[in-house]
């Protein structure tokens, strides 16, 4: 069957509410709309992509003198919009006589909107419908190419623009349906060009559902776990990840959202806490080892104090950072330069383990004499208690930041998640 039809359009609840009449174009009520959009943007036909139904509240056209109006509908009609709504009686009192000649000339259907309807009550009523038809198997345009799921991700990535039934309805089209107070969380994997891993961490979670797609650089994902599940749902994803994943892997986890609260932005932002922080376990030495022969699997929470130190690019703060690190570090950094020794590493170490002798001394391979005798040379060389609360959280950041602006220069450059672009 063919595509929802400006006719279709037409007869739905929001738009007959504002009651529409029809001025002009009156034998292209079929053509198909691709979507719907609102704008007050009066020379943005060029940003039009075809098949459009384009809805305005009219204020622009007011003032515009004869010409620009005219220009305005011939425009539009050379972009293929598959018609022009425009709501009369509040800011724009009638519709003017050249608009409705203009669209007679071009045979563009033009819609007089009567009654006044949230433009997002139609928006979204309509959207909704039209990838409906798609869910049906129906539709003849696939305005995100044929891997729906790939474009989903790539643009929640992006952070594209979207809206909220148009997110829904395509992670419907893909299968995906979180449900009541379900937990979303993005996770983003280097290392194989293949989903197996994300389905085997599916299967081991039970019960969760997922977007996944293999991009050139990495796997992107985007699980829901069911909000009756018991938990913290970062960790839970963590630990099946652990098991799932091959050795020699990387995966990050972004942090858990609600799928209801918060909109697409909160799915865009659990994705891409899930990239930064990838790039980020990629190309800066991580604070403690990872688990020998077996996969890396960090998350945005572990990695919180690096990703805000690097918000805007590593290169446009290393000036700023390198600064902190020698005002804060400098007679650690001045030992070090002609002493074999890992100060600042075991500082760091230290301080992101609650000051706990037993569990540093473990992470480092080291004994805790051998310990008590490297946080002394430290607290004698800066001058401070480093169990001083007051001076936690200058510390960590300042050894953090080292680790950041000290990083091997042989260190891989961090993925880029692809851009896709829309085909009609």
């Amino acid at each position: 069957m063919p595509a929802l039809t400006l006719r279709e359009i037409l007869a739905l609840d929001p738009v007959r509410a504002a009651e529409p009449e029809l001025l002009a174009g009156h034998t292209a009520l079929d053509r198909p709309v691709r979507w719907v959009h609102s704008s007050e943007v009066y020379e943005g036909a060029n940003f039009l992509d075809g098949g459009e139904l384009l809805l305005t509240n009219g204020f622009g056209l007011m003032d515009a003198d004869d010409e620009v109006r005219r220009r305005y509908v011939r425009e539009l009609a050379s972009r293929g919009v598959a018609g022009l709504a425009v709501e009369v009686g509040r800011s724009l009192p009638a519709m003017p006589a050249e608009v409705v000649d203009e669209a007679h000339r071009r045979e563009l259907p033009l819609l007089a909107m009567h009654r006044v309807v949230p433009f997002v009550r139609i928006t979204e009523a309509a959207n909704r419908a039209i990838v409906a038809r798609g869910l049906s198997g129906r539709s003849v345009v696939r305005p995100w190419g044929d891997d729906h799921t790939a474009a989903l991700l790539a643009d929640l990535a992006d952070r594209a623009a979207l809206n909220q039934p148009e997110v829904e309805a395509r992670a419907a089209l893909a299968g995906f349906h979180p449900g009541p107070g379900a937990r979303l969380v993005g996770v983003s994997l280097h290392g194989t060009r293949e989903v197996g891993t994300v389905d085997r961490a599916v299967r081991l979670l039970g019960g969760a559902g997922v977007l996944r797609a293999a991009f050139p650089g990495d796997v992107l994902a985007l699980l829901s776990l069911p909000g009756a599940r018991p938990g913290d749902p970062v960790k839970a994803v963590q630990e099946v990840f652990r098991t799932a994943a091959d050795p020699g892997l990387t995966v990050a986890v972004g942090h858990a959202v609600s799928a209801s609260q918060g909109g697409w932005l909160r799915w865009s932002d659990t994705l891409r806490a899930a990239r930064t922080t990838l790039e980020l376990a990629l190309t800066v030495p991580a604070a403690e080892p990872g688990v020998p022969d077996g996969p890396l699997v960090t998350s945005s929470r572990a990695l919180a104090l690096e990703r805000e130190l690097t918000r805007g690019g590593l290169d446009a703060n290393r000036e700023r950072l390198s600064a902190l690190v020698h005002h804060t570090l400098g007679p650690l950094l001045t030992w070090e330069a002609s002493h074999s020794s890992d100060l600042v590493r075991t500082l760091e170490t230290h301080l992101r383990n609650g000051c706990s002798p037993t569990r540093t001394a473990a992470l480092l391979h080291i004994g805790r004499q051998s310990l008590y005798q490297r946080l002394e040379r430290i607290e004698t060389l800066l001058g401070l208690d480093i169990n001083d609360s007051d001076l936690l959280g200058e510390l960590l950041t300042a050894t953090c930041a080292h680790r950041l602006v000290e990083r091997p220069s042989g260190a891989r450059p961090a993925t880029t998640t692809p851009h896709f672009k829309r085909t009609a």
